[in-house]
């Protein structure tokens, strides 16, 4: 009877409401306006920063722009303004409880079907438990963030410093994090862990690809790289030119011609 009546109770669930949560979407509008125009004014700032000798003043107000744009606050007020739930919880104004709707009347399932539900449930169990010890906690989560945005930043002051992209990556604090960044990617995903093994298949595929294709994957490259210098670092047309790692790409594309 303890069993059925457990049953009942997680057939009872199913049909539970959510939570109702109600947003503050004014309080979001007016933070969210407000965070643009400060961002806009950054934007601005380093817009007016021309020439060499203010590129590096330039480069760091653009990281300070870039960085508003993924402050918490602001993309959670974001969220509610297109009616979404906030990642972080702010601009909540009240969550109301919703009460269960009751299910009367549920028919008891036979012997033989308990039998085999029951050894169903805990037969799951197991999968599950394993895939909760192999995946990543929230601190790791974040960690993980974070060290992609440092990242960026770190290579883009290196930039600034006039190194090319083969000496950043060469940068003892970028080696490092790319190792615990990698780390952290194995243990989100443990198949990550067998690439190492495929490396000369992939290397050997790659070899086999056309010129053609080359050609195109290196024109896509270059456009990228060109479009995140004039988002990310407010770099001018000459300044893209002059950029050691862009002349290097294209001095390759010239070759594929």
């Amino acid at each position: 009877m303890k069993l059925i009546m457990k049953q009942a109770e997680a057939g009872a669930k199913l049909f539970a409401k959510e939570d109702e949560v109600v947003y503050d979407v004014e309080g979001a509008t007016a933070y969210k306006a407000e965070h643009e125009d400060k961002i806009k004014e950054k934007e601005d700032a380093a817009a007016a920063l021309t020439g060499k000798d203010n590129k590096k003043a330039r480069t760091e107000i653009s990281k300070e722009a870039s960085a508003m744009k993924s402050e918490e606050k602001y993309v959670d007020a974001c969220k509610v303004v297109k009616g979404l739930a906030p990642p972080k919880g702010n601009f909540i104004k009240d969550r109301i409880p919703a009460e269960p709707v009751k299910k009367e009347g549920a028919a008891a399932p036979p012997p033989e079907q308990e039998k085999k539900e029951t050894k169903k449930k805990d037969d799951d169990k197991k999968p599950k438990k394993a895939a909760e010890c192999a995946g990543m906690s929230k601190a790791e989560r974040d960690e993980l963030e974070k060290i992609k945005k440092d990242l960026v930043d770190r290579k883009a002051e290196l930039k600034a410093q006039g190194m090319s992209g083969g000496q950043c990556n060469k940068d003892e604090q970028v080696v490092a994090w790319v190792a615990r960044m990698t780390e952290l990617k194995i243990k989100e995903d443990p198949s990550l862990a067998a690439g190492g093994s495929d490396k000369k298949k992939d290397e050997k595929k790659k070899e086999k690809k056309s010129s053609s294709e080359e050609k195109i994957a290196l024109d896509k490259k270059i456009e990228e790289y060109r479009l995140q210098l004039k988002q990310d670092f407010s770099y001018s047309d000459k300044d893209i030119k002059a950029d050691p790692d862009m002349a290097d790409m294209l001095k390759q594309l010239q070759k594929m011609k």
